[in-house]
Order: structure tokens, then sequence, then C-alpha cells
């Protein structure tokens, strides 16, 4: 299923780079929970692009995605996220991701996160480690950085399209800041994700996401040695729940550091 999810999320993001070049942005923008939070023609198509190679590829197979929901039922579910971050995407900042991910009973057990704009793609497989593919072909395995002091950690995040959550998640950076190395807000979670399974950051947290968002992504930093806190696999954004993933020099530390703070607590909206 590994090799499925890296051929599909490979194809699905050159699809979206070309996609990106050509789209007519006077007719291919609309929004969905607010105003704020648009998709794309281009979201839409690609997420049918996914679907047909699964169906290919997996025939039988249940999939559920960000803009068509949840379609089958199998052993095997498919949750799939054609264009994380599609605000990154419409404005064309080169962080953006397209995340397949295979469950079993609600755990995922293979993944593939596609880094559109730089042409890598993260993968993993339970009890198999991750790794990514380099734009050069290259590939190599990936661990969380041997950090092991919060106050030098650098730390991902990002924040909900509701403004009463928006405002809840400032408040808990406004705490958190002052204890930790610094603060990012990259734009992709799928991206945080990766980012702490290759040491480019050290921990992520973020409320409201959907399973569309972490299922590749928190497979990935796990099996790149990351303690993962997840929401539950039929989570949806409403219910406010979190998702952490820290590496494991800090994951007790930076844990307590969210309890005290008041993140492990829901933000719903």
């Amino acid at each position: 299923m590994r090799s499925v999810a890296v051929r599909v999320a490979s194809e699905a993001a050159e699809f979206v780079r070309h996609r990106r070049a050509t789209v007519d942005w006077t007719v291919s923008v609309r929004t969905k929970s607010s105003e704020t939070d648009p998709v794309t023609l281009v979201d839409t198509d690609c997420e049918r692009l996914v679907r047909r190679r699964l169906a290919s590829l997996r025939p039988g197979d249940g999939v559920l995605g960000e803009e068509e929901g949840e379609t089958g039922s199998s052993e095997v579910r498919w949750v799939i996220d054609p264009i994380d971050g599609t605000v990154n995407f419409v404005y064309g900042i080169p962080a953006y991701a397209v995340s397949v991910a295979a469950q079993v009973d609600g755990q995922t057990v293979a993944g593939a996160v596609a880094d559109v704009a730089a042409d890598r793609v993260f993968s993993a497989a339970s009890g198999a480690g991750a790794t990514v593919r380099e734009a050069n072909g290259l590939q190599r395995p990936l661990a969380c950085n041997p950090v092991s002091d919060t106050r030098l950690a650098l730390v991902a995040t990002g924040f909900a399209y509701s403004t009463v959550r928006r405002e809840r998640q400032a408040q808990l950076v406004a705490q958190l800041l002052p204890r930790v190395r610094d603060v990012r807000r990259i734009g992709s979670a799928a991206l945080d994700l990766c980012g702490v399974a290759e040491g480019r950051v050290d921990a992520q947290y973020e409320h409201g996401l959907g399973p569309w968002d972490w299922a590749a992504g928190e497979l990935i930093a796990r099996e790149a040695g990351a303690v993962v806190v997840l929401p539950g696999a039929d989570a949806r954004s409403p219910d406010g729940r979190l998702i952490a993933a820290m590496a494991p020099g800090i994951a007790d530390e930076f844990g307590q550091l969210l309890t005290e703070i008041g993140a492990m607590a829901p933000i719903p909206g």
C-alpha cells in the first residue's frame, strides 16, 4: 500500500504543478467554511484524479476525501487531501502538498505526502520506517532531531478559519512562545508533520484538523521516531481536537508544556 500511496501522490502532485501554471483564478476559487477558507477547481479536480487512480489500483477500497467526503466501505480506507495548504497554493507560496494515506480500523498503515513545489515525496509504512525521495530521485531515511530541551525546540503550528478558535489559538501561542526557541506557521499541516520527521522543526501541534490533514503525515512522523498525539480517526474540524507530534527527546517535557497552557483541551468551533 505504501507503493500505491507514493505513486498516486506523485501523479497528483505533477497534476497540481501543471494546473497551477494554467489555472484561471477569476473563475477557479470559491469558499467553504468561511470567506477565508478557499477551495479551487484544482482541489476538486485533483481529488477526482486520486479517486480514479485508487479505484484502478485498489478496486473496492473505501475513500475519504476532503472535498467529496466518504465513498465505499471496506477494511482499507484511503484518506486523501488533494491540496493541503490551499491558501499557499492560491498565493503562490511554495508550501502545499498532496496527502494520501491507507488506514485499517482507523489506524494509518501506509502513507505519502508529496511536497508539490519542491518535488519531494515523503512516505512511510507501519514498522518499515520513513523516507523522503528528493527531486533528483535520491531517497534517504528520516529521523527526528536529537533535541532534548524544549527551550531549544522549533515548533510548527497552524490556525483555524473560525475567528473564535483563532482567538484561543493566538492565546496559546502567546503562552508558548517565551518557552521555546521559536514558532513557525508554514500553512500545511501535512508538511509540518513531515518537518518533524526530517528535523526541520522539533514539534508540531494544531487544533481542529480533519483526518485528511494528518493521516499520512502522522505516520511519517511516527516512523521517524516522533511521539504523536492523535484526535481519533473520525474527528472532524468542528470538534477542535488536538494533534501533536514531538521529537522523542522533548516529548514528555513538551507534552507537559501543552498541558500547562491548556492546549490539550479541544477548541470547538
